[in-house]
């Protein structure tokens, strides 16, 4: 089977090497040919917005995905009628705007932060006039790895915000006391097949995912309540794909941050770490195969490597590293490279492992 993959970033990358034991071969589009899915398989160069030759694309193949989330669904609508599409566009246009992410979240009682459009500069001071200080201003729309946000701890910090940002549809959001982050990966198949994988703790330094542990430590109770919410937005779009749901605790208790409808970083542990990968699980869903047992294999822990790469030798002497280069040519500050997994028996052991793992990042 072809599977036509818009985005040949890292993720598109993986997805091809899940599918090629399985005698599925993923072909990409995207505006370079100089990238890590087109080192793995056949790419077409063109624009997101360039109908036709994605309409071209797509046609040369049984299903089409994404591998990142800030594709026009403008482009994506009028290739229905050719191929399948999974996820489905209208999950799509909701994650890709956070008013109506955090809108959907709302109305299926999954708690989110308090949150108000802003469109305006007096629309600014009535939300934080209602939600309170401190809070976050964002771009509603292409917003990724903290980017597109400001913090408003004070007044003091309200000019700055709207310099930064306004003049573009925002969102102001109240502040989570959060303890830690969690995520959860799902999976839904075109054969109405659901699993969800162990919910995972993660870390971020300046917006960007840091580390992941998985199965989350101390996390039984929630979750049965994230595998509730994100089932909801499963049935809701009657979706097909791997969906992710990142969450903050806060008092013990998930509130919602935003959801990813693809393949997503908080499940590369998933790999080695799991009986079936994320990559394969979606692959297999939008294939109509049966998906794989998400069970962990052990305790996992990954490290994502941002602006440099390790030293081989040096990496490769942490015993059972899994080591992964998405082979970019430009290493730059903020962007991921690669990442790492450890997996062990025990929780005590993989954090051991971890401790090595995190100097090399």
């Amino acid at each position: 089977m072809k599977v036509a993959v818009i985005g040949a970033g890292q993720l598109g990358r993986m997805l091809a090497l899940a599918g090629y034991p399985l005698g599925i071969r993923c072909e990409f589009y995207d505006r370079s040919a100089d990238t890590p899915g087109g080192q793995v398989g056949p790419i077409t160069t063109g624009e997101f917005d360039d109908v036709a030759k994605l309409a071209e694309f797509a046609s040369r193949a049984g299903v089409l995905t994404f591998d990142w989330e800030n594709i026009p669904v403008s482009s994506l609508e009028p290739l229905a009628g050719l191929v399948p599409i999974y996820p489905q566009p209208a999950a799509l246009a909701v994650a890709q705007d956070r008013l109506l992410e955090k809108t959907l979240f709302r109305d299926l009682g999954i708690p989110t932060p308090p949150f108000a459009p802003v469109d305006l500069r007096s629309d600014l001071e009535a939300a934080i006039g209602r939600i309170g200080m401190p809070g976050i201003l964002k771009t509603r729309r292409l917003g990724y790895d903290g980017k597109g946000q400001a913090r408003i701890r004070t007044r003091a910090d309200i000019d700055a915000a709207w310099a930064a940002l306004g003049g573009e549809a925002l969102i102001y959001e109240g502040f989570v006391r959060f303890s830690r982050e969690v995520s959860l990966v799902a999976v839904r198949s075109s054969r109405d097949e659901t699993a969800c994988y162990p919910l995972a703790e993660n870390v971020h330094v300046d917006g960007i995912l840091a580390e992941t542990r998985a199965p989350a430590p101390r996390s039984s109770a929630l979750q049965r309540t994230a595998e509730r919410h994100v089932k909801a937005v499963l049935e809701r779009y009657r979706y097909v794909g791997v969906l992710a749901m990142e969450f903050f605790v806060e008092n013990g208790k998930l509130v919602a941050n935003e959801m990813a409808p693809r393949v997503h970083n908080s499940g590369h542990w998933t790999i080695e770490g799991a009986e079936t990968s994320q990559f394969e699980n979606h692959l297999r869903a939008i294939a109509g195969l049966p998906l794989g047992s998400t069970a962990a294999r052990g305790h996992a822990a990954m490290v994502n490597f941002v602006g440099r790469m390790p030293a081989l030798a040096g990496a490769l002497a942490i015993p059972g590293l899994h080591l992964h280069d998405y082979g970019k040519r430009e290493a730059r500050p903020g962007r991921k490279l690669g990442h790492g997994t450890v997996v062990a028996t025990t929780a005590r052991a993989r954090d051991l492992l971890l401790a090595r793992l995190r100097r090399l990042a």
